[in-house]
C-alpha cells in the first residue's frame, strides 16, 4: 500500500513537468515551421502540418502556396514572440498565441492550434491569424 501511494505521489508531481514539457515542444516545432517559411523550405515547412491540414493541402506546393496567399505575417514574419498558452483535454490539444510583428510594420496575432498524434508527437492542426489593432506601445 505504501509503495502505491508513493508510486502515485512520484506520478502527480511529474505532470507539471510533463505539460511545461509539452508546452516547450510544440513552441519549438511552430519555430521550426516559421524558419522553413523564411527559408522557402516547404517541404520540412509541410511536414509540420496535421493530417486534416494534408488532406486539403495533399501535396507540400498547394499548402506552401496557400500559406503565401493567406498566411502572410507567419510566412514573413518580422518579429514574434509567444503570448498565452492553454494545454486542453491532458495534452490532446496545445494553443499557442503568437505575437507577430510583421514585415510591413502591422501586428498580428497567430493562434496555433497543436494537434497531439497517435504516436505522442504533435503537429500544427490550423493557424488563425488576426490583426492586431491596438498597438501596445514599447
Amino acid at each position: 500500500m505504501r509503495a502505491l501511494l508513493v508510486a502515485l505521489l512520484l506520478v502527480l508531481t511529474a505532470l507539471p513537468a510533463i505539460a511545461e514539457d509539452n508546452i516547450e515542444t510544440t513552441k519549438g516545432i511552430i519555430e521550426r515551421q516559421i524558419d522553413a517559411f523564411l527559408k522557402d523550405d516547404a517541404e520540412t515547412a509541410y511536414s509540420f502540418a496535421a493530417p486534416g491540414i494534408k488532406a486539403r493541402y495533399p501535396d507540400k506546393d498547394a499548402f506552401f502556396a496557400m500559406v503565401k496567399k493567406s498566411y502572410q505575417p507567419v510566412y514573413r514574419p518580422g518579429n514574434y514572440a509567444f503570448g498565452r498558452n492553454k494545454t486542453i483535454d491532458d495534452g490532446a490539444t496545445i494553443l499557442h498565441e503568437v505575437i507577430i510583428s510583421g514585415q510591413d510594420g502591422k501586428d498580428w496575432r497567430a493562434f496555433y492550434k497543436m494537434v497531439r498524434q497517435p504516436d505522442g508527437t504533435y503537429k500544427i492542426g490550423g493557424v488563425v491569424v488576426m490583426p492586431e489593432t491596438e498597438s501596445k506601445g514599447i
